[in-house]
């Protein structure tokens, strides 16, 4: 049995028109777009930016973002070439499927639920933070748990979960629509934020643009696992300033741009993909890529990178206070809650979209990728990832497995870049509507620069990423290798389609063969 069988382009896209698991097409452009600037500007462009020039870039923070931008866009053109080739739910695990074989299509599919549940629950868990903080803004003595016995639940990322879990089981186009609306609300506050901040810029502080390297030594295990794994491999002392810092802070404020694969997930829900998918991704990439930009020239111009790294934790109201205005950590507290709100919604349909295609393939349960006849949408898989994220959110201090989300998206992006070269080589006769430019030489330079991105990531953030690894290599040979629909000792594909048609009474009108 072959554990690279790759699955033809043309089943997936039979599977996506499959009676009884059919999403509905309604997103447009600018959907799209919007969807792309609500999963990427939350709470993280107040703070990482603040991170990123205290402890690593200095003022060079804005080429850090500019560096980490190029990333992600090499790899969103890789994305936007494999969606339009094949406009099936499931993004980069649909995609490896297709070009890698199963078993690394797998893997994707594991690394993608990693990022995108641990993303939802840890954005959950700090949104239940920032409301606390608003609601301590404006005197209101509300608690942020509720005891449940010997334990203690924080309540509002149960609130916020449940809302959008709701909207998305109610229809793709209605919970745009309520997204639409928080993401420009939120565009508003960010370029309030930037405008105040302009006021107060001394062009001083942009002096040194790029500040003098700085060696560190990391001590004790501690100071071990927290490095990153480039300088645990070489030996290098970890970088801070100069143009390694530089590097080193497009690592950090890459988290900034996550969730543009996610965008690519709904590639089933999208009209005219070939035309909408790539426009409206590269659209929100260039909006974010702009917000980041004013963001970080507006702190970096209005304090001294050393006035923020003498500071535990910075962050842009940090900037304000120092220059003492105080007032605007109330509307940054308020930008927060709003930032936080749509990149919840977002991600917890990502996270579905990605399980309802690899249930589609039998490597999950099929009867996960049933879709509601009424919305069209997976509602009872829905309700089940809101009830998994809530519960771990509202439970647990989820929030420590922040680099977890870095490194599932980038091996996400590593393959996919991969793949690219792989697709054009088995299936020269497939002509996508958009193909990345220059040949290889782009999907080979996302594939490095992502690559290397990964190996800024700490030695403790690879430790458990090895142990999820090895959990989704486990789950795979147990389940997924004899339950795929792909695996020759199952029935035929028609026949599996007829059976489950059969057997699920959800939906009876199933066409089988289709």
């Amino acid at each position: 049995m072959s554990l690279f069988r790759t699955k033809p382009i043309e089943q997936s896209l039979a599977d996506a028109d499959e009676e009884g698991r059919r999403l509905k097409r309604s997103l447009t452009t600018w959907d799209l777009m919007i969807m792309g600037v609500a999963v990427a500007v939350g709470a993280g462009i107040f703070s990482v930016g603040a991170k990123a020039a205290a402890e690593f870039s200095g003022p060079a923070v804005t080429l850090s973002f500019i560096l980490a931008a190029i990333t992600c866009a090499l790899a969103i053109m890789c994305y936007a070439e494999f969606a339009t080739a094949i406009p099936v739910a499931g993004s980069a695990y649909v995609f490896t499927y297709a070009t890698m074989g199963e078993l690394i299509a797998w893997i994707i599919g594991w690394n993608l639920i990693l990022e995108l549940f641990t993303a939802a629950a840890v954005i959950a868990k700090y949104w239940g933070i920032y409301l606390s903080e608003v609601f301590a803004l404006i005197g209101w003595d509300i608690p942020a748990t509720i005891s449940l016995g010997p334990v203690d639940m924080t309540w509002g990322p149960f609130f916020i979960v449940a809302l959008f879990t709701v909207l998305l089981v109610m229809g793709t186009k209605l919970s745009a629509r309520v997204g639409n609306m928080f993401t420009l609300i939120k565009i508003g506050v960010v370029l309030f934020v930037i405008v105040a901040g302009f006021f107060y810029i001394d062009f001083e502080n942009y002096t040194p643009f790029i500040p003098e390297a700085v060696s560190t030594e990391a001590t004790g295990t501690e100071g071990v696992m927290a490095q990153s794994l480039f300088s645990f491999l070489t030996g290098a002392a970890p970088a801070q300033y100069g143009m390694l810092g530089v590097l080193a802070g497009a690592a950090v404020v890459f988290f900034a741009f996550i969730g543009f694969d996610v965008v690519a997930t709904s590639a089933e829900e999208v009209k005219n993909p070939g035309r909408t998918l790539p426009r409206g991704i590269f659209a929100g990439l260039a909006v974010v890529t702009a917000l980041y930009i004013g963001v970080s020239l507006a702190l970096t111009g209005m304090v001294s990178y050393t006035e923020l790294a003498s500071v535990e934790a910075p962050n842009l109201a940090t900037a304000f206070s120092l220059v003492g205005n105080t007032g605007a950590a109330q509307v940054i507290a308020i930008g927060s809650l709003i930032g936080l709100t749509t990149v919840i919604m977002v991600l917890l349909m990502g996270l579905a979209r990605v399980v309802l295609a690899m249930s589609r393939d039998g490597l999950l349960p099929r009867a996960l990728s049933r879709t509601s006849s009424k919305h069209a949408t997976p509602a009872r898989l829905q309700i089940l990832c809101g009830v998994l994220v809530a519960l771990v959110a509202g439970f647990t201090q989820v929030d420590l497995l922040e680099e977890m989300i870095n490194i599932g998206t980038l091996s996400a992006f590593v393959v996919v870049s991969a793949g690219v070269l792989v697709l054009r080589r088995k299936r020269p006769d497939l002509k996508p509507a958009f193909r990345v430019p220059f040949g290889p030489v782009l999907p080979v330079l996302s594939t490095l620069l992502c690559l290397y991105l990964m190996t800024n990531l700490s030695v403790e953030t690879w430790i458990y990423f090895m142990f999820w690894l090895a959990l989704g290599f486990a789950l795979y040979f147990m389940y997924g290798q004899r339950k795929s629909r792909l695996n020759p000792r199952n029935e035929a594909t028609a026949g599996n389609i007829a059976a489950d048609t059969a057997a699920d009474s959800a939906a009876p009108e199933a066409t089988p063969g289709t």
